[in-house]
């Protein structure tokens, strides 16, 4: 059954003209329009929940708000990656989970600063609430865009480049495949049937006695 994210995606390609779409179904293509959506929803999931502490709850720090959407944003964030590089199974703790979290504690820390610093100059500036809400908004969305680019190099480039491939080097003597006796290209008379063979073009050979072709004249 395909997935939701897959039908999203399908839909998308049909609205984009073929010549960009041949150059984005391309490998890197594929993974930045997936990418996109992925990122589409962290963004989305940040900003709800960033409108909502500072918003209705109204927390007193905008930093600690922007840290907790941002956190929620890469939770939901790390699973549709795992989907828009294909990644199935349990995940590699070291390899995978580990890095993926430190980059996104950086992250964290440059979308909270980001929204600290962006209140206290609303703030500094006389704004009412909705003025500095916006604000701090505004500043937090851009500075996604930015991180947008630098998690999709480090996500493509070296969390989930694909390492699986075998170095191509000289072929020794050990590789080379044994011939297949099936194959066409197979001797008809291989060693193996070198006694057979034999046997039968003997005027002496076991054959010759049963059949009775060799020995004196009967009178």
């Amino acid at each position: 059954m395909t997935s939701v994210p897959d039908k999203i995606v399908d839909t998308a390609w049909r609205l984009i003209p073929t010549p960009i779409a041949r150059r984005l179904r391309a490998e890197t293509g594929k993974r930045f329009s997936r990418f996109v959506l992925v990122a589409i929803v962290g963004v989305v999931t940040s900003q709800v929940v960033l409108g909502i502490l500072t918003g209705p709850v109204d927390i007193n720090s905008a930093g600690a708000a922007g840290v907790i959407a941002s956190m929620t944003a890469a939770l939901v964030s790390y699973v549709l990656s795992r989907w828009a590089w294909e990644r199935t199974g349990k995940p590699d703790l070291l390899r995978e989970a580990v890095p993926f979290w430190l980059v996104s504690m950086a992250v964290w820390a440059v979308l909270g600063l980001t929204s600290h610093f962006a209140s206290v100059w609303a703030h500094s500036e006389g704004y009412t609430h909705l003025k500095k809400h916006l604000v701090v908004q505004g500043a937090y969305f851009l500075m996604n865009c930015v991180t947008f680019v630098a998690r999709f190099l480090f996500l493509h480039y070296v969390l989930f480049a694909n390492k699986s491939a075998v170095p191509v080097g000289p072929v020794g003597p050990e590789q080379v495949a044994a011939p297949d006796p099936h194959s066409s290209h197979a001797s008809p008379a291989g060693p193996e049937l070198a006694p057979v063979e034999a046997a039968r073009g003997s005027d002496t050979g076991p054959m010759a006695l049963v059949s009775g072709d060799s020995g004196p004249p009967r009178s």
